[in-house]
C-alpha cells in the first residue's frame, strides 16, 4: 500500500494526510504494510514533501513580496536543491486581507535561489505557485544582478506596476552561475505571460487585482516582454507564478516540466510504485484544476501506466465517476460526504480521513 497524496490547503500538510490515512488504513488491518510519499506539484508544500522524501531542510533570510524580511525555505540533497518561490514571495507573507498587486515583488525569490547556488546546488527544481506577485520575475532577477532601468536612467519600481516604465533591460550583471546549473521551472499551470489566459487576466483576482489592475498588469507585462524578449512570452509555463515563470525562461534558462513529474522523479516515487498493490493519492479538492497537471492525476497516470490502482482521497469532490475513471482513479472518498458542514469538514479533517482510510480498507483489502 503506498500512500502518495498531496496537502488538503488549509487543514493538513501532506505528511499529515499521509499519517491519518496511514492509521484509518492499520486500524482496520493490524499490521499493514503502509509506505508513505507526501507529494506535491511545484507549488506549497513542495520543500516540505522533498523534506519528507530525505532532502535537507534549508534557511535563508531574505525579502517578502511587501518588502520585508522573512524567513524561507529550501531542500537540499547533494547538488540537488528544490526551490519553492512561495516560501518567499508567497501570498502566505501577506496579512490577513491585505494584498499589493501592482507592487508586490519576486526580489525573495532571487535571494532565495542565491542561497540554494552558495550551497552547492547543481540542478535547480524551481516549484512555482501561491504567490502574491505578478512582476514577471523582475524582482527575482533584480536579486541575482539584472537592472531594470526608465527611460532616465534610474532603477524601476518593484512590482509588476513599474514594468511599464522600463526602458532598458541590463542582463550582464546576472549570477553567472546559471550558465552552468540545470534550473528546473516545475509548475502545473503552462499559461502564457499576458492575454486573456496569462498571469494577470487569469490569477491576479486571487492576488487582489481589480479588473484596473489587471489591465495595468497586463500592459506591464507585454511592454516588459517587448523590452526583455517577447519570444518566450507565449511558452507553456511563461504565466506561472505571476510571470516569474517568464523571468526563468528567458533570463535564467529555465526548462520547463509539469511540476508533479519532475516531484515524482526527485521523490522517488518510481521505487514507492513498484512496491505497492494500491495506491492512495489526493488532494483538498478534487475539481477540474485537478485533471490539469495537479498532483492526484499525474499519481494517478503513472500508477496506471504501471498496472496499479489508485484511489483517491479530498474533503471536496468536483468530478464525476466516468472524469475519475478517465484520470484513472478508480474511487474518491470525500470527507463532506461523512461531514456536509464545510467549517467542520476542515476542524475535522484528520479524523475524518481516518474514518474514510477505514473504509478504503474495507472496500479494497478485504
Amino acid at each position: 500500500m503506498l500512500v502518495a497524496a498531496d496537502k488538503f490547503k488549509g487543514s493538513l500538510t501532506a505528511g499529515q494526510v499521509a499519517e491519518r490515512v496511514t492509521a484509518g488504513l492499520r486500524r482496520a488491518v493490524p499490521g499493514l504494510e503502509v509506505e508513505t510519499l507526501p507529494v506535491a506539484d511545484g507549488g506549497d508544500g513542495t520543500v516540505a514533501a522533498a523534506v519528507a522524501a530525505g532532502f535537507e531542510r534549508r534557511r535563508a533570510e531574505v525579502t517578502g513580496p511587501l518588502g520585508e524580511p522573512v524567513t524561507a525555505a529550501y531542500a537540499l540533497r547533494g547538488t540537488t536543491a528544490v526551490v519553492e518561490m512561495a516560501e518567499a514571495s508567497g501570498l502566505r507573507h501577506l496579512p490577513d486581507g491585505v494584498f499589493a498587486p501592482l507592487t508586490a515583488t519576486t526580489y525573495g525569490t532571487g535571494e532565495l535561489l542565491r542561497a540554494a547556488l552558495d550551497a552547492g546546488a547543481r540542478t535547480i527544481v524551481f516549484g512555482v505557485g501561491g504567490s502574491a506577485t505578478t512582476d514577471g520575475g523582475a524582482g527575482m532577477l533584480a536579486a541575482l544582478g539584472a537592472r531594470f532601468l526608465d527611460a532616465d536612467g534610474e532603477p524601476a519600481g518593484p512590482g509588476g506596476g513599474a514594468l511599464i516604465g522600463v526602458a532598458t533591460a541590463d542582463l550582464s550583471g546576472l549570477d553567472p552561475r546559471f550558465e552552468d546549473v540545470e534550473l528546473i521551472l516545475a509548475s502545473d499551470v503552462d499559461n502564457p505571460l499576458t492575454g486573456p489566459k496569462g498571469a494577470p487576466a487569469v490569477f491576479g483576482p486571487q492576488k487582489g487585482a481589480s479588473p484596473e489592475d489587471v489591465a495595468a498588469l497586463d500592459d506591464a507585462l507585454a511592454h516588459y516582454a517587448s523590452v526583455l524578449g517577447p519570444e518566450q512570452a507565449g511558452l507553456p509555463g511563461a504565466g506561472a507564478a505571476g510571470g516569474i515563470g517568464y523571468g526563468a525562461l528567458v533570463a535564467l534558462g529555465a526548462v520547463f516540466r509539469p511540476g508533479i513529474e519532475v516531484m515524482l522523479d526527485i521523490l522517488g516515487f518510481a521505487g514507492a510504485l513498484s512496491r505497492a498493490t494500491l495506491v492512495i493519492t489526493g488532494e483538498g479538492s478534487l475539481d477540474e484544476q485537478t485533471l490539469h497537471g495537479k498532483a492526484p492525476a499525474g499519481v494517478a497516470a503513472a500508477a496506471r501506466a504501471e498496472g496499479v490502482d489508485t484511489v483517491a482521497v479530498c474533503g471536496r469532490l468536483a468530478l464525476t465517476d466516468e472524469m475519475l475513471g478517465d484520470a484513472g482513479i478508480r474511487r474518491a472518498y470525500a470527507l463532506l460526504e461523512l461531514e456536509p458542514d464545510p467549517a467542520v469538514c476542515m476542524a475535522q479533517a484528520g479524523p475524518l480521513l481516518e474514518r474514510v482510510a477505514e473504509s478504503i480498507a474495507g472496500d479494497f483489502l478485504s
